[in-house]
């Protein structure tokens, strides 16, 4: 699987965890940045995550920042974009299997690595259960299509 990942610099240093975690799983990775914790502007990493999932260069990916929220609003921008702020793996596989999200978010400074790599391990392993929840994530669509 090809994954996209992006991170400010608050999320930098759990983004390239995850990327060797990725990558010693057979994951093909496209880093979008940031590449140091130099400060820099998270809105830019959730784009761009965002635009690299909706063009196919990446079937999902993951977005990181400090408490993981303004990259997830910024990823959400990007029409088609369902992008899940989990905390825990209960929320990564719900955000798959409920919401077919396809952007994870974490917050590097909210949870440890443990956790971390456990929902992005979830998050990746989980499929999307269709039935009622696909209605729902039409809906989704069809407003976004609309507005």
């Amino acid at each position: 699987m090809k994954i996209a990942l992006g991170a400010d610099h608050a999320g930098y240093q759990l983004k390239e965890c995850i990327k060797e975690f990725l990558a010693e799983k057979g994951h093909e990775i496209l880093d979008c940045g940031t590449d140091s914790d130099i400060s820099v502007d998270y809105p830019e990493y959730g784009f761009n995550v965002g635009k690299a999932v909706i063009e196919n260069k990446a079937d999902s990916g993951i977005v990181v920042c400090g408490t993981g929220i303004g990259i997830s609003i910024a990823a959400n921008k990007v029409k088609g974009i369902r992008a899940a702020l989990c905390t825990d793996s209960y929320m990564a596989k719900m955000a798959r299997q409920h919401n077919n999200a396809n952007i994870l978010a974490l917050g590097a400074r909210v949870i440890g690595q443990g956790v971390a790599l456990d929902i992005v391990e979830t998050f990746l392993t989980t499929s999307f259960s269709g039935w009622k929840h696909a209605r729902r994530v039409d809906m989704i669509s069809d407003f976004e299509q609309r507005s």
